[in-house]
Order: C-alpha cells, then sequence, then structure tokens
C-alpha cells in the first residue's frame, strides 16, 4: 500500500485517495458498505472513505495485513459487529492474511474478550471461508 499523498486536502482528494485504499482492501464489499450509506447518512459513507480509509489506513507505520489483524481483534471485542467482520475478514485475506491465521487470531482473541465473542466472530469467519472455497481450516496445535 502507498503511503498518503501529502497534497490531498480537499474534501475531494481524501475522498479520492480514501476510495483507492478502500478498494485496494476491502474490494466490493467496502464499494457496499458506502453505497448502503448512500441513502440514509452519505456523510457517514463520505467518512468512511475519507478519514478511516484515506487518513488512517493509507498511515505507513502499520501494513495492511497488521491493520487487518488489530482490526479484527478489536471487532472480535466490541461483538454485535458480524457485518463489519464479513467486511474484513474478506479484507484480511485480499491483503495475505491466511484462514490459519485469521481462526489464529479470532482463537487468540478468546482470552482477552470471553469465548461468545471469539465464537461469534469465527462462524462469520467460517462464513467468508466457505463463500471463498477455503474450508476447512485446520489450527489445531
Amino acid at each position: 500500500m502507498t503511503t498518503t499523498p501529502t497534497t490531498a486536502v480537499s474534501r475531494a482528494d481524501r475522498y479520492t485517495w480514501g476510495m483507492d485504499v478502500l478498494l485496494q482492501v476491502d474490494g466490493e464489499a467496502g464499494q457496499r458498505i458506502v453505497d448502503t450509506l448512500a441513502d440514509v447518512s452519505p456523510e457517514l459513507g463520505h467518512q468512511v472513505v475519507a478519514w478511516a480509509f484515506g487518513d488512517m489506513y493509507a498511515r505507513p507505520e502499520l501494513v495492511a495485513r497488521e491493520r487487518q489483524l488489530v482490526t479484527l481483534g478489536v471487532l472480535t471485542a466490541l461483538g454485535g459487529c458480524e457485518i463489519e467482520l464479513d467486511v474484513h475478514i474478506n479484507a484480511a485475506l485480499n491483503v495475505g492474511l491466511t484462514p490459519v491465521e485469521i481462526s489464529e487470531a479470532l482463537l487468540h482473541s478468546a482470552v482477552y474478550c470471553g469465548m461468545p465473542r471469539a465464537i461469534n466472530a469465527t462462524l462469520v469467519a467460517k462464513k467468508v471461508f466457505a463463500e471463498r472455497g477455503l474450508l476447512p481450516v485446520s489450527n489445531i496445535a
């Protein structure tokens, strides 16, 4: 992933830059979230693109794989984030994480946020892996 352009200062530039990053990371799933928000809160959709992806995801201090691991852990801990987990498990695969690495990250989350949330997140991962023909996954030590 490239770094944030130093010349992107306008609202339109930040959106364009963010959309490039969003499409690299989330692909069509990210675009669908923005499209879904268009008739209820287009400003929230704009902020997802411009701020979350254009400003935050594009920062060079963490690579995309690391950002997705953090994102999966946080969404798992929050609970009730199945839609976002679906998007970000796909994104994690898009940026090079393997199904085993994703399963292991969700397993590790159980230590800090509890079994119910880790199980819910893992079942979302199972759905994504099935859709992408990546089952079965084995992370037995």
